[in-house]
């Protein structure tokens, strides 16, 4: 089987891609190992809706949600119907139920081999996800046997998890709504907090999204980031998708009772072990949601509407004196351990020379490095801020299909040997 190129992936990455391509009349097939959105399908929980207002969420060649509350905030389900109309709206070859298990360099371009047969291609988009498989850290290994241990990617609802305490490993936007919500069912939840990015789901009467749109923040280049590898691994924002449009940070937990701790770093013989700067966490993250909310307010002096609120900052995050460094999960009653620690991509089917010393990939923008004509979509800071969220994929989809058309052409024009410049970075 051939096609000019093969894209690996049908969620919304993969499918803006096929769009993008179909444009260009470039034949192509989207090799998919579940459904459609199959991440979408089977590793969210139950009550989660997106964090990005509906408005937010336009795709190339996308018809709009009829009848969406632009201003709200979609659950799973309604995402993933969504995304099935557009897969058939924008009529991609989708193949679900193929699982690609390799991917290796010809002398005519690449094979990509799959559990229903082989593909050669010129080119290949790798639209797999950047959230693969739960990235654990080296304690769950130590969390005792008759202590539940689960991923997000496995967590449904309260009811998945024994009655008892609950630690929450992680303070980003999964961390804080699954202990909120485990706070809500009645249990008793302590959340470890590192690192994380405080932000108000709304401010001076707009919604977070809205001010990161017009201050120019979800613009801001992989190319402009002064330490992009970190940039890539920030957590995601304190933000939920609620009806309500409610805030959710520390504070909020608190005052649901949530205990907060430091930093998580081993568990030894059941003793869970914190880092002891939680005051010093919550201060940085004070700290930038200041300079983000001061970039906010100046933008708004030149540019913004009359109809703003005043500016008023969220209070500093409070925290105990002496927050614990140490807990006994059993003697206090802890039954669950949920890693909400993130997720990592899984390139261990890759046959190319194009992983770092780390297992990373390595790629310009999504320009693969040493594999021409492979790309790579759906990552954090892909190519600007904004490739963090699905409605990021209309950029960076119109850019690297681009430069795909010119690697065919120059591929076909050029001797042996001679390489593809690379994409511009303006």
């Amino acid at each position: 089987m051939h096609a000019t190129t093969v894209i690996i992936g049908a969620g919304h990455a993969g499918l803006a891609m096929s769009r993008r391509l179909t444009e260009r009349s470039i034949d192509h097939v989207v090799l998919e190992r579940g459904e459609v959105a199959n991440s979408w399908r089977t590793e969210r929980w139950d009550s989660l809706r997106l964090l990005t207002p509906t408005w937010h969420l336009g795709l190339p060649g996308d018809g709009g949600l009829a009848g969406a509350d632009p201003d709200g905030f979609l659950t799973v389900p309604e995402l993933v119907a969504h995304l099935d109309g557009y897969a058939a709206t924008v009529a991609a070859p989708v193949h679900t139920g193929t699982t690609v298990t390799r991917v290796a360099a010809t002398d005519a371009g690449y094979e990509v081999t799959t559990d229903r047969g082989t593909w050669t291609c010129a080119s290949v988009v790798l639209a797999s996800g950047a959230h693969t498989v739960a990235s654990l850290p080296a304690a769950a290994e130590d969390v005792p046997d008759d202590v539940t241990s689960i991923s997000t990617a496995r967590y449904r609802s309260p009811a998945d998890v024994p009655e008892g305490g609950v630690l929450v490993v992680g303070a980003s936007a999964s961390g804080v709504q699954l202990a909120d919500e485990l706070a809500r069912s009645g249990r008793r939840v302590t959340i470890a907090t590192g690192e994380h990015v405080r932000m108000p789901r709304a401010y001076r009467g707009r919604d977070a999204f809205w001010w990161m749109e017009r201050a120019g923040v979800l613009d801001e280049r992989y190319d402009e980031v002064d330490d992009i590898v970190r940039a890539r691994h920030t957590p995601s924002p304190q933000l939920v998708g609620s009806p309500d449009h409610a805030d959710i940070d520390l504070g909020t937990l608190q005052a649901r009772g949530v205990e907060v701790v430091g930093k998580l770093g081993r568990i030894r013989d059941g003793v869970a072990q914190f880092s002891g700067g939680l005051a010093n966490t919550v201060r940085l993250a004070d700290l930038k949601l200041g300079r983000l909310l001061e970039r906010f307010d100046a933008w708004a002096r030149e540019q913004g509407p009359d109809d703003l609120g005043d500016p008023h900052h969220p209070d500093p995050t409070t925290v105990g004196s002496a927050p614990r460094t140490e807990i006994d999960l059993h003697r206090e009653g802890i039954r669950t351990v949920l890693w909400a620690t993130g997720y990592r991509p899984d390139h261990s089917w890759l046959a190319l020379p194009v992983l770092d010393h780390k297992g990373r990939l390595e790629h310009d923008g999504g320009v693969v490095t040493g594999a021409p004509g492979v790309y790579v979509l759906g990552s954090s800071l892909l190519r600007r801020r904004r490739s963090t969220y699905i409605g990021g994929a209309g950029q960076d989809t119109a850019e690297l299909a681009d430069h795909l058309v010119g690697h065919l052409a120059d591929r076909s024009a050029r001797p042996a040997g001679r390489a593809q410049e690379p994409l511009s970075r303006r």
